[in-house]
């Protein structure tokens, strides 16, 4: 089983790479961010043309979540639980029947940007990573497998960024939102990637700004959380980086983690 995150950065800009990812990659969920539409406007009769189930939590403008799906979506929770989102719409969790007859429980996050830090904007991000931290608490109790994928807007250490002085007072890198990351894990959740993988300058998204993608000025923020049953099934984890240099690109790429 292949489940993929992918932060598209308006998904009707980005129909296109959208659809050729879902037709190469073929992932078996894909969770996305930042919809940047009102579920309405969501291109839902394309995307079920090529093959999926869609669950969404769209918005007008900013943010939106949506869990793509090749199998049964048997129960979705829309919202984070125990958080005032205001109106924005940043969660969706689906329990996903796949081929063996097992459900799997997936998450699609899209978590605050928090700049400029020193504004009401900061706190905002930390108090949605306090709800998201209780609710994935939670759901480890289910014991199920449990995959809470999205962009978390966190650089979590030295090796996931390019230049670390240069975001050293940024809301994404600032201790306190990596504390928030660690919280995560101590919990018992994995960091997918880092399961696999321990090299340095691996990353998930470059500004469209001063050349970053060309000068490989790049960031980690995109992240796949394993529970223990995920992650004891856990086999491969693959950035998609190709898909930076292709039409149209979203300022991120795919990740996906591959399940036995």
């Amino acid at each position: 089983m292949r489940i993929a995150t992918w932060n598209v950065n308006s998904v009707r800009q980005r129909l296109a790479p959208l659809l050729s990812f879902l037709k190469e990659a073929a992932p078996d969920v894909l969770c996305l961010q930042e919809l940047k539409c009102e579920d309405a406007a969501f291109p839902r009769m394309e995307v079920e043309d090529a093959g999926y189930n869609v669950v969404l939590h769209g918005q007008k403008t900013f943010n939106g979540v949506a869990i793509l799906s090749k199998f049964p979506i048997e129960e979705t929770t829309v919202g984070l639980p125990g958080f005032d989102h205001e109106g924005q719409s940043r969660y969706i969790e689906a329990v996903i029947t796949h081929g063996d007859g097992g459900v799997v429980r997936v998450g699609s996050i899209y978590a605050p940007n928090g700049n400029p830090p020193e504004t009401g904007k900061y706190a905002y991000k930390l108090k949605f990573m306090e709800a998201l931290t209780a609710h994935a608490a939670a759901l480890l109790k289910l014991e199920e497998a449990t995959v809470l994928a999205g962009d978390y807007n966190i650089i979590p250490e030295n090796r996931d960024v390019h230049d670390p002085a240069a975001w050293a007072g940024d809301a994404l890198f600032l201790p306190q939102s990596r504390a928030a990351w660690r919280r995560l894990l101590n919990l018992g959740y994995t960091d997918a990637l880092r399961a696999v993988t321990d090299d340095a300058g691996l990353y998930t998204f470059w500004d469209y700004q001063a050349g970053a993608w060309q000068k490989n000025k790049g960031i980690r923020i995109d992240h796949l959380l394993l529970s223990p049953q995920a992650a004891d099934r856990l086999q491969r984890v693959e950035i998609v980086k190709a898909v930076r240099a292709g039409e149209k690109p979203s300022d991120h790429v795919p990740i996906y983690a591959e399940f036995a």
